[in-house]
């Protein structure tokens, strides 16, 4: 599959490209392996910002790569690479089927639209967002005074506004956002 980038407005945008394979049920262990060798080689291209390997939760399901990068412009290099294309040759005999790859962008990967394929609206994604981060910017320094209290260093400026930081995106990321979008989907795309 030769995914494109949307739109040339979205070279320098942050992109998270979702990844899907369906490995056969007797080469998981060829597979894991494997997942072990391409992950730090594609750490080495220049924007790599992390990777999450989310594992089928049933014997036989897809296996979800989250793959962030700083900019599409970084990210394709590492696409197009005879490194990864040597990979990917390696394992596509291990595989169902070939793999599948979705680019998004900034907060396009939250609002991903159904198989109806209608897109929600701008004012929307902004409501929601702002009703999940606003009680966290409230909630998490609650929370966290009294280990700024006992712990003075983590209380220090820039330190303590870095661990809310961090912990509030965490949230939204793993937790929130994905929970948060899908019971309100029939609203966010209506």
């Amino acid at each position: 599959m030769d995914p494109t980038i949307s739109s040339e407005s979205d070279a320098d945008a942050p992109v998270t490209t979702v990844i899907q394979h369906h490995p056969l049920p007797d080469a998981i262990d060829r597979y894991e392996a494997w997942l072990g060798e391409i992950i730090p080689v594609a750490q080495k291209y220049c924007g790599h910002q992390s990777v999450n390997v989310i594992r089928p939760h049933v014997a036989g399901g897809a296996y979800t790569i989250l793959l962030h990068f700083d900019s599409a412009a970084h990210l394709k290099p590492w696409l197009d690479s005879a490194e990864r294309k040597e990979l990917i040759a390696k394992i596509r005999p291990a595989l169902r089927q070939p793999e599948q790859i979705e680019i998004k962008t900034g907060f396009e990967f939250w609002f991903t639209p159904p198989p109806s394929g209608k897109a929600a609206k701008p004012y929307k994604q902004f409501l929601v967002t702002l009703s999940a981060i606003f009680p966290l910017t409230i909630v998490a320094p609650w929370l966290l005074t009294p280990v700024f209290t006992n712990v003075p260093e983590l209380g220090a400026f820039g330190v303590r506004h870095f661990i809310i930081a961090s912990i509030i995106v965490g949230l939204m990321v793993y937790v929130i956002m994905p929970r948060y979008t899908r019971l309100i989907a029939r609203w966010l795309y209506r």
